[in-house]
């Protein structure tokens, strides 16, 4: 049966000619969100938030020393990086909470130089080791957490019950690079 999907996918892919990526990222989108615990209308929201908040933070800071990561989950803000002052930080804040759909801001912004390349890819490495540390732990869904590094700190985002929450902060905090961890989960209990 497998061996004529995979047929018939070829055949397809002949017939979609340059629209075959755009098949394909659909159909991943699909697949991560029949695993997520948001519903499809807030996945969605939560792809707009971000590409609102990335395109006015381009527009105003261009030119700036600023580092900036916006992540979105159930409309839920998640603003971290660096900045060179208090007043850059709230202006990025209340810029944030201006986009529609916004439910909550957590500014975990730190006022600071920017990170440095070498931060950013121990921070990405970081994110693959618990994610990965999360798929081999059973006490939980690793689709159902959201982890995001920012110079060491691990924040965690998904919806949860508790203890999906203590088992996943519990991983997370154990795992090498890690510093500190940062709970901005919403419970099903």
């Amino acid at each position: 049966m497998r061996i004529v999907c995979l047929l018939l996918l070829a055949l397809m892919t002949g017939l979609l000619q340059g629209c075959f990526p755009v098949a394909a990222v659909g159909v991943g989108t699909g697949v991560m969100m029949g695993q997520d615990r948001r519903t499809s209308g807030a996945y969605i929201e939560d792809e707009a938030i971000e590409d609102k908040a990335s395109g006015r933070l381009g527009k105003q800071f261009k030119n700036s020393d600023v580092h900036v990561n916006i992540t979105s989950f159930n409309r839920n803000v998640l603003i971290s990086g660096e900045v060179p002052t208090e007043a850059v930080k709230t202006e990025i804040g209340k810029l944030i909470s201006s986009i529609e759909n916004v439910r909550n801001i957590n500014n975990e912004l730190v006022i600071s130089g920017t990170s440095s390349l070498t931060t950013r890819g121990s921070d990405s490495l970081v994110t693959s080791n618990v994610k990965l540390r999360f798929v081999n732990d059973k006490r939980f869904s690793a689709d159902h957490v959201k982890v995001i590094t920012e110079n060491g700190t691990v924040f965690l985002m998904g919806i949860v019950k508790h203890a999906e929450a203590d088992a996943a902060t519990e991983v997370t905090s154990t795992t090498g690079g890690v510093q500190r961890v940062v709970k901005l989960f919403e419970y099903l209990d």
